[in-house]
């Protein structure tokens, strides 16, 4: 079982294998995991897809399996893994975040109030909201 950190959170993939810098998953996984889809035209999410390279789609498809890192390695992005390869992290690329930066739209995110009543950033907008932060340390 491996531990993947993406944007969207983390997931637990029974049915990874990790190989040096390559992270098999099965077929019926990928989406759960990364929000992308495997399609005949390539790995798609929404709009885009990426078509699987032919001169070496064994590095990228075989049989059920997906190499989830190879393909997120081709968009630009970082696919980085602890020593084990028990835990990776498949982050955004740079133009993605250059993008929400210069949106000045804050990301969403939940936080629970004094009474654990859970609020999502995303129910305040067009609202101003102030957020202010504590740590012990």
């Amino acid at each position: 079982m491996v531990t993947v950190l993406t944007e969207a959170g983390a997931t637990e993939v029974v049915s990874a294998q990790a190989t040096g810098d390559d992270l098999w998953f099965a077929k019926t996984d990928v989406t759960r995991a990364t929000g992308w889809n495997l399609k005949p035209e390539g790995l798609c999410q929404g709009d885009l897809c990426v078509p699987v390279p032919k001169a070496n789609s064994e590095n990228f498809v075989r049989e059920e399996t997906v190499n989830i890192a190879g393909f997120w390695r081709l968009l630009g992005r970082p696919a980085l893994h602890d020593q084990a390869g028990a835990t990776w992290m498949l982050g955004a690329s740079a133009s993605d975040r250059a993008n929400a930066l210069q949106s000045l739209e804050a990301p969403d995110f939940k936080l629970p109030d004094l009474d654990g009543k859970l609020h999502s950033l995303s129910d305040y907008r067009g609202k101003r909201v102030f957020l202010t932060t504590w740590s012990s340390w």
